[in-house]
């Protein structure tokens, strides 16, 4: 064997520009409406109300069960408002399968408690609990912005988005001078600011005219809560209020080469989900795009993906067509479109660089996730990796693959599990984050458009 034939028993992963330089402008491109949604969708119900507005625009119409619904004909499927199916009928009957790609769209917060409104020294606060895998010290004298829904004792829904617009009031929680801050100094950096100590500052100003009174200050913010949103303390009972970060999606580096935002975190995959699932025309498999909520809390309640509502939707479907919905399970895939960590330079002890993957080098396929001895996770077969590396080889989509840090270290987990446990062949395949869970994580706009140039591939397949 020559020299040069050995070193053809190599390979390496390219840098995207180096082989397809062309990919920089269309990457460009595509992201512009990426950051778009981003800005609109900072909670999962605005991205499933930003999912509807796209998914109406391109010729979807909502479920109904009582339909046969004909090869190319395009439905979705809302559940309770904070998770969303949408599927395109294939000209293949159901029994060959489905072609599922499932991301999530709750990303990790603050959530105001059930009696968040208090006062002290003047100051009036809101109590919050972090939600998912945050590191509490980075949400300190970040400005926030406040998204949700009351539910008011009459019935009537009020939907509260405050701190996005310019002429919008922000919110911050606070942390220490550093003058002052000797004490905190010497805890862990677990603990630089604990849970109880995430409360945000509400406002400042006493309600005029009434000096006897007690709590004038929070007074004064139900009054201003009342006249903006007619709500009363009680109705916070009934409420799903976010605390997010209130900055918009940004380019990032002098080339402008990568996207800094809140919640890229699934929704980088969600955003390349959606737009593969609108692009397909007439399918041979049935495609299904799941936008999914709960993830980032092991995906628990009735909007994430241990509920049986993917389950039923299969079945609904599978009636429609006189199919056993097992059958139609068994010979379905799907892609758990998730992110994974990339290699950051200035950490690179947490990484094992042989198996990590690297911002610019197209979308990660992880093929197992969990932690430490693989403990609850999805690990895919070396079938469905061959379907899959194969599929994009062919589409000439750029990819690597990752694992989630280096062994012992830590880990983490996705929604592959749980639809691994319906008797789906599933593989993990994502956009590489840094700063991942972060208040601003960035991703590479190259390795974003490989995630959709993937998931087009996969919604197209005709094999």
């Amino acid at each position: 064997m020559t020299k040069e034939q050995a070193m053809n028993l190599t390979f390496t992963y390219p840098h995207v520009a180096d082989e397809a330089p062309e990919q920089v402008e269309a990457a460009e491109k595509f992201c512009e409406g990426y950051k778009e949604f981003l800005n609109a969708g900072k909670t999962e119900r605005e991205c499933v109300n930003e999912a509807v507005k796209m998914l109406n625009a391109a010729g979807y119409v909502p479920y109904d069960e009582t339909k046969l619904y004909q090869p190319g004909e395009k439905i979705y499927f809302i559940n309770r408002g904070k998770s969303i199916l949408a599927s395109t009928i294939g000209s293949k009957g159901l029994e060959k399968g489905i072609h599922m790609n499932a991301a999530h769209i709750d990303s990790p917060r603050l959530d105001l408690k059930p009696n968040p409104l208090y006062e002290d020294r003047d100051i009036s606060l809101f109590k919050t609990h972090y939600y998912g895998g945050i590191r509490k010290y980075q949400w300190g004298a970040l400005p926030l912005s406040i998204h949700g829904i009351v539910v008011k004792k009459d019935g009537e829904i009020v939907e509260i988005s405050i701190g996005e617009k310019p002429e919008d009031p922000v919110f911050c929680v606070t942390d220490l001078l550093p003058h002052l801050s000797a004490d905190q100094d010497l805890r862990t950096l677990k603990d630089g600011l604990k849970g109880e100590e995430l409360n945000i500052v509400a406002g400042s100003l006493p309600f005029a005219d009434s000096k006897d009174m007690k709590e004038r200050v929070k007074i004064k913010t139900l009054v201003l809560l009342n006249e903006l949103y007619g709500i009363t303390e009680k109705d916070f009972v009934c409420a799903e209020l976010e605390v997010v970060p209130a900055h918009k999606a940004r380019d990032v580096g002098f080339d402008k080469s990568m996207i800094g935002a809140y919640g890229q975190d699934d929704r980088v995959c969600a955003y390349t989900a959606l737009m593969a699932e609108i692009q397909v025309k007439k399918p041979k498999y049935t495609t299904l795009c799941i936008l999914t909520d709960k993830e980032e809390i092991g995906s628990a309640g009735n909007t994430g993906l241990t509920c049986d509502y993917l389950l039923h939707f299969v079945q609904y479907l599978s009636e429609m067509q006189g199919v056993n919905y097992k059958t139609v399970l068994r010979n379905s895939k799907c892609l758990s479109s998730d992110v994974n960590a990339a290699f950051d330079p200035t950490f690179p002890q947490v990484m094992e660089s042989k198996n990590s993957c690297y911002i610019n080098k197209g979308c990660v396929i992880t093929k197992y996730t969990g932690s430490r001895g693989k403990s609850a996770a999805s690990d895919a077969s070396a079938e469905i990796m061959g379907f899959f590396t194969r599929l994009l080889d062919e589409h000439k989509v750029f990819w690597q693959t990752g694992e989630f840090g280096a062994v012992d270290v830590g880990g983490g987990g996705t929604v592959a599990r749980f639809v691994a446990a319906l008797n789906v062949d599933v593989l993990d395949v994502g956009v590489p984050i840094l700063s991942m869970h972060s208040p601003f994580e960035l991703a590479s706009k190259l390795d974003i458009y490989n995630a959709y140039a993937a998931f087009c591939a996969f919604t197209n397949d005709e094999r």
